[in-house]
């Protein structure tokens, strides 16, 4: 199985200059002393993480160990208590708005007005990013999901498959630089399946980067370049998986993993 290999508003294709060894490496994501807390009670723990700008970063950890927080916090969802986020060089805390013209987000929620057409969902969100020729760009997206019969239905009146492939549509319409995805196949059948590791192949192949929660080991390995894995709200395992096994990854989760 292949592995998945910054837009503007104009879909322009993406622009990572090529760097050489003296060239420091451009960071797609930056945590420094990360923490977040609800009702007093930590939930993320001093986390200090990067993803290089191209790569791909699978995050693994049990329910409850902060994953979604933590990607709540990256889409600006979410604040953090304390610590730095940058996102492609920028800083949480000052540049919100741009941050957001940077990611797509795709998450068990899928921030899409029921009441609204699948094409509406994809105009009203294109207008919000200024996305150029937005209907042509919507209609394209929607025939790249499979979706493009159903563009004039109302997404209450979908299937849970069907309203992710809409959501996918919804998260790229901006030809967005940084993914970061929340179990992006739940809800998806094997050709839902195939469908986003197509879409994830060519989003890295633009040189876009990702990061991605799963429950799937096996996929987590094939998708992303490193792994890590949270536990207790903190970083408690992290390798690049060009060198790691399955089976060395089932055993590291489960010693790690309680």
């Amino acid at each position: 199985m292949s592995r998945p290999v910054k837009g503007t508003a104009a879909v322009q294709p993406l622009d990572l200059a090529a760097s050489d060894e003296k060239t420091t490496v451009a960071m797609a994501i930056e945590l420094s002393h990360l923490k977040k807390s609800y009702a007093l009670k930590p939930v993320l723990r001093n986390i200090d993480l990067v993803l290089p700008r191209g790569q791909r970063l699978a995050l693994l950890g049990a329910n409850g160990a902060g994953k979604t927080t933590l990607l709540r916090i990256l889409a600006g969802l979410s604040k953090a208590g304390s610590g730095t986020v940058f996102i492609e060089g920028l800083d949480s805390r000052y540049e919100l708005q741009e941050i957001r013209r940077q990611i797509g987000f795709v998450a068990h929620q899928p921030y899409l007005y029921e009441e609204l057409t699948v094409l509406e969902n994809l105009l009203f969100f294109g207008q919000l990013y200024a996305v150029a020729q937005t209907r042509e760009r919507a209609m394209m997206l929607l025939q790249r999901v499979g979706m493009e019969r159903r563009s004039n239905e109302r997404i209450r009146a979908l299937s849970r498959g069907q309203v992710q492939r809409v959501a996918w549509a919804r998260a790229l319409l901006h030809a967005p630089s940084l993914l970061l995805l929340d179990e992006p196949d739940t809800g998806l059948d094997q050709n839902g399946n195939q469908l986003v590791q197509a879409l994830l192949d060519e989003h890295t192949a633009r040189g876009g980067s990702m990061l991605f929660t799963t429950h799937n080991l096996e996929r987590a390995l094939s998708w992303s370049d490193r792994i890590v894995i949270l536990a207790g709200g903190r970083v408690v395992y992290q390798h690049e998986t060009a060198s790691l096994t399955h089976e060395e990854l089932v055993q590291r989760y489960q010693e790690v993993v309680r």
